[in-house]
Formats: structure tokens, C-alpha cells, sequence
């Protein structure tokens, strides 16, 4: 049984360890934590989609709900202090934010999915990059987002719910210090 719980040791991520350096260049403010919303199934948004109006977009299910919660969990797991979330203003990001319970989160229209020409993703990539130009933050920060976003701005196709702690000042391509799976 003692040789079981070892080898289990031995296979978890050290990014879920607090003394990982992504980690702690996240809680320093030398690194952001970049998510993909929790898990919200299908792609894009129905015909119809209003940014104002939830009804009519692609939603986190139970599944994705959960993954936010445990999100929070694991992020409160790394930093006692306040942390900073900044989120798309579409539905499945605030929820997913929101469903963290770290702070309240700060809508971003530079994190909005530009997924079938809905923005200028090059655009709102180097703003992006321009906003994060610094090489320090005050605090913790966590930017929801969609796939396209994560992907132009990192080159990683993230499934839902996945984050990626990458380094300050901002560059693109990021430079990733962790991938973390939905936890």
C-alpha cells in the first residue's frame, strides 16, 4: 500500500505543488495564469448569439460548473491573498469566473472570443501583449478566455477548462512556464 502511495506521488504534476516556480511567479506577480472557460460543450455560438444575453450563447453545463469550483479551490490552495480576475464579457467566461469565488471579475472585451470573425484577433492579441508589457504586477491574476485567444496568444490548442502560467512581460508567442489540466 506505502509503495502505491508513492509511485501516485511520483505521477501528480509538479504544477499543482506550491513551491513549483510557475507557481510562485504567479503568486509574485511575475507570471499570469491564462484559462480557457470551464467546459461549455459545442464550438462557437448559436445563430442569434447576443453578447448581452446568455439564452442565446453557448453555456458551462454541470460539468463546467464544477470545473470552475474546483478551479477556485485549487487557486485559493496556491495563494491566500486577493487575486485579480479579469474575464471575456461572454457568458461562459463570467460564469466561469464567477463561479471561482476569488473576486469579483472584471469584464476585459480584449480577452472576447474572435472565433469566426466575431473580433480582430491580431488586434486584440497585441493589445493584449501591450497591456501586460511590464515585467511585474501587484497580485495574482487570472485571465478567463476562449480557445482562439489562448491559442494566438501561446500556440497551445487548450481544452475547456485548461490554464497555462506564462511569464511577464508578455510576449507572443507567451512564454509558458506550466500547463495545468482541469482539475
Amino acid at each position: 500500500m506505502k509503495a502505491f502511495f508513492l509511485l501516485l506521488l511520483l505521477l501528480l504534476p509538479t504544477t499543482g505543488l506550491a513551491d513549483d516556480p510557475a507557481w510562485q511567479a504567479w503568486r509574485e506577480g511575475k507570471a499570469l495564469l491564462l484559462m480557457r472557460h470551464a467546459l461549455a460543450p459545442g464550438t462557437g455560438d448559436p445563430a442569434g448569439f447576443v453578447l448581452e444575453n446568455c439564452s442565446t450563447q453557448r453555456n458551462l453545463n454541470n460539468e463546467g460548473r464544477q470545473q470552475a469550483g474546483r478551479w477556485g479551490d485549487l487557486l485559493r490552495a496556491q495563494h491566500s491573498g486577493a487575486i485579480t480576475v479579469y474575464s471575456s464579457q461572454w457568458c461562459r467566461c463570467l460564469d466561469t469566473a464567477r463561479l471561482m469565488a476569488l473576486a469579483a471579475p472584471q469584464p476585459l472585451p480584449l480577452l472576447n472570443s474572435f472565433f469566426a470573425g466575431r473580433g480582430d484577433g491580431d488586434k486584440q492579441t497585441a493589445a493584449l501583449v501591450q497591456q501586460y508589457s511590464s515585467a511585474q504586477i501587484d497580485q495574482p491574476t487570472v485571465l478567463v478566455t476562449h480557445q482562439v485567444n489562448f491559442t494566438a496568444l501561446t500556440g497551445i490548442f487548450p481544452r475547456s477548462g485548461e490554464a497555462a502560467i506564462i511569464a511577464l512581460p508578455l510576449t507572443q508567442p507567451a512564454t509558458v512556464l506550466a500547463r495545468i489540466t482541469a482539475p
